[in-house]
């Protein structure tokens, strides 16, 4: 009999919604009786779905702004899931866990060198929380282009998985995965997820009320026209926080799903790194780029107006001004860390150490430069180095999925962003904070009709308040 076989993938991820003075999350009334979304989603989805072992069973990633929340509110259940991960990786010799890029950045909207960061800093995030390489990498929103894929390649991921549409082909075989060709001779394994079964578990509740009937009458027909004989996956791509959350319940679905029920009809339960271990890949394909999953024309949804989202106005110029922002950010930090290292950006790149703990900022430039720098120029640095955090995380994609600017998710874009003015101007003297003011001015709420300047005048407010309260040089 040909192999038949079946696979979930859940992607498991909330943006950061730290205060970036405090880095603490503050009261969020939509949440209530909850202090907050994710105190909310964790009672809801994560610790549930890890209690019953349904991380086992899926692949999945967890974003890493996730996970350090994690690692201070439930590390028990952080931990759960990282023991079924490994419980795989002991059993198969691959895990079932895919790293994420860090910070949810719409990767084809960003330059390169930002493209490095995201990935490598998602990949260290990984190794450092599951204690082993990523051989796959969740793309936020499944947006690519090749020299995302490149960049990948370059940093030891072998796969991704992408939706269907993303594929420039007349005819493409879901079942199967391919190979991209990318510049320089590298290639990327690609996983297309089957759209229908996708569709059915993330939007039509009644589809999932009874795992066995999913099975026989939704997913069993999806191997009925296996003419080849060739191994065939049937691959479900959904958020994982569907999984009891969005859908009451569908945590004790999926377990009983990829448990019980599927031992009764002829399938395997898999995950792509198992897959790829057991089967080769022959065909090839190439992309549309740039694309995503959750917008139909291309990246459009997180940088203007399309018909994704109503009301898309505010997007372009809020892309416009943190892009501006960006890059008054980068010509300080650049020309300030060229003086005392040969490049500026990997140790950026390499900063990702500091956030996790793992070495402490003096000793990581120690290392960068040869020798501790003196005491203006390290304080300089640091200072630097942390309103380049700020800078990474005033992209994260929220901030633009919606229809309104004055949402929390656009909003704490603009106080990172500010974050990020504030810790330049008080590294260099150097003082943008009424050209950037101009530029997100031009951002405007249909609903409210608040601009962005205004959330990013309060943030430097309360960001010199907080200085002059604290006398803290970081």
């Amino acid at each position: 009999m040909t192999y038949q076989a079946f696979c979930i993938h859940g992607h498991f991820y909330q943006p950061p919604r730290e205060d970036p003075l405090t880095g603490e999350i503050p009261q969020e009334p939509g949440a209530v009786p909850y202090q907050n979304w994710n105190e909310k989603i964790q009672d809801h989805c994560y610790r549930p779905n890890a209690l019953l072992g349904n991380f086992e069973r899926i692949s999945f990633n967890i974003g890493p702004t996730l996970m350090n929340w994690m690692v201070e509110k439930d590390a028990r259940t952080l931990g759960q899931i990282i023991d079924q991960d490994h419980w795989n990786l002991e059993r198969n010799g691959v895990g079932n866990a895919m790293a994420q890029s860090y910070n949810h950045t719409i990767l084809p909207l960003a330059d390169r060198i930002d493209k490095i960061t995201q990935v490598r800093w998602g990949v260290a995030d990984f190794r450092h929380r599951f204690g082993h390489q990523p051989e796959g990498m969740w793309l936020p929103e499944t947006a690519v282009d090749l020299e995302t894929l490149s960049v990948l390649a370059e940093n030891g991921i072998t796969y991704t998985i992408l939706a269907p549409w993303q594929a420039n082909v007349d005819v493409l075989d879901p079942s199967q995965p391919y190979l991209v060709e990318l510049p320089g001779g590298k290639r990327m394994t690609v996983f297309f997820y089957n759209q229908d079964l996708s569709t059915r578990i993330s939007f039509d509740p009644g589809a999932t009320v009874n795992a066995d009937a999913f099975i026989s009458q939704y997913l069993m027909p999806k191997f009925s026209n296996n003419a080849d004989e060739a191994p065939k996956l049937v691959l479900v791509a959904s958020d994982g926080e569907l999984y009891g959350h969005h859908q009451p319940f569908r945590d004790k679905f999926l377990c009983y799903l990829l448990g019980s029920a599927a031992q009764n009809y002829p399938i395997q339960i898999t995950y792509p790194s198992l897959w790829l271990k057991q089967f080769p890949v022959t065909r090839t394909v190439k992309i549309h780029e740039p694309s995503s999953w959750s917008c139909h024309h291309g990246v459009t949804r997180w940088m203007g107006s399309c018909g994704c989202t109503p009301h898309g106005e505010w997007k372009s110029p809020l892309r416009q001004a943190l892009n501006l922002i960006a890059e008054r950010v980068d010509d300080h930090y650049y020309a300030a860390a060229r003086r005392l290292v040969a490049d500026p950006w990997e140790l950026r790149h390499d900063y990702i150490r500091v956030v996790l703990g793992e070495i402490g900022t003096e000793e990581l430039i120690a290392a960068h430069v040869g020798s501790l720098p003196k005491e203006d120029d390290l304080l300089r640095i640091k200072l630097l180095l942390a309103a380049q955090f700020e800078r990474q995380r005033m992209f994260t994609s929220c901030g633009w999925f919606f229809d309104d600017y004055d949402r929390i998710e656009p909003r704490n874009n603009v106080s990172y962003a500010a974050q990020a003015v504030w810790l330049t101007s008080r590294a260099t003297g150097m003082d943008f904070t009424e050209d950037s003011s101009d530029w997100l001015f031009k951002v405007k709420s249909w609903r409210t009709g608040v601009h962005a300047d205004r959330h990013f005048i309060h943030h430097l407010r309360r960001a010199r308040n907080h200085h002059l309260m604290t006398r803290l040089p970081l």
